[in-house]
């Protein structure tokens, strides 16, 4: 099968072999066995080329799906033998990536070198698909995550900050009340960021109107700030973006909310009944402790 789907990728015989270090007359044998073992005919050979016949088009479909849950069965059963072990694929959203991965890779390479960690950055959606489909193993998130088959492990909870020109009313304030957000020019991320559905919740509680829209949209929290400190509005940040954002910008100020400040939750997230469940409780557990000296609150798991 792994014959067969090099040649469905290369379309060339030589090609494949070399690509998954096989003699070119190995792969010819085992692409003419499957063949003969499945009753039809998956490629269209010629003295020029090699093309997939309409019944291997689909097949390839199917065995690359077939090899993709080999593998994932493989890394299940050393992870099983070995915890902290073998291929572990973490989905993070670009709102934490940057101000907690410092903190994640560190501890992996500390307390777990044998762990090959592969990290991809993803807005939530995407990651949720990722995990479902079992591209990803674990993410690192903003929860709750509407999806009822996902178990979370909490990691903390963070306040949300205002970010403020430095000759903004606001700036500087230890108190503000969240009604204060009802008339402010804020400046949100774009669609598909869950941080901005975050900030839009926190406004529509604080009795902001559908009406107070939101005008200018960024990618990123860089250029939100930035944006901040062209006196184009205010913008919401999670506590541990504070620090690395506004220090880049003298002309940046913050603003606290009064007790209850708004806040976010992060937290681990994996498929339930995953086989590597247990492993991923315990990845939790140190990594809720490793992050004690960043300004939040731990979360119970």
């Amino acid at each position: 099968m792994r014959a067969f789907v090099a040649v469905a990728e290369h379309l060339h015989f030589r090609e494949a072999a070399a690509a998954i270090g096989m003699s070119q007359p190995a792969l010819s044998g085992a692409v003419a066995a499957l063949e003969e073992t499945l009753g039809v005919q998956l490629l269209e050979r010629t003295t020029r080329k090699v093309l997939l016949s309409p019944a291997g088009e689909r097949m390839a479909v199917r065995a690359r799906a077939v090899l993709h849950a080999m593998g994932q069965l493989m890394e299940e059963a050393e992870a099983a033998q070995a915890p902290f072990t073998g291929v572990l694929r973490l989905g993070v959203i670009p709102t934490v990536a940057p101000y907690l991965l410092p903190t994640v890779l560190g501890l992996v390479h500390k307390r777990y070198p044998d762990l090959d960690l592969q990290v991809h950055e993803e807005q939530t959606d995407s990651l949720l698909e990722g995990l479902g489909q079992g591209r990803l193993d674990l993410l690192l998130c903003a929860v709750p995550l509407a999806a009822p088959w996902v178990r979370e492990i909490p990691l903390f909870d963070e306040d949300f900050v205002l970010v403020t020109p430095q000759d903004h009313p606001a700036a500087g304030r230890g108190d503000l009340p969240r009604s204060m957000l009802r008339e402010l020019d804020l400046l949100l991320l774009d669609e598909g960021h869950c941080l901005r559905d975050q900030a839009l919740d926190i406004c529509r509680e604080a009795g902001r109107t559908e009406s107070t829209g939101v005008t200018t949209s960024a990618a990123g929290l860089s250029t939100l700030v930035q944006l901040v400190a062209g006196g184009m509005g205010v913008t919401l940040l999670p506590q541990t973006a504070v620090r690395v954002e506004t220090g880049r910008n003298a002309s940046l100020q913050t603003a606290r909310f009064a007790d209850p400040a708004p806040s976010r939750r992060i937290a681990l997230a994996t498929r339930e009944g995953a086989a590597r469940e247990e492993e991923f409780h315990s990845f939790g557990d140190a990594l809720r402790a490793a992050l004690a000296t960043l300004p939040v609150r731990p979360a119970l798991p």
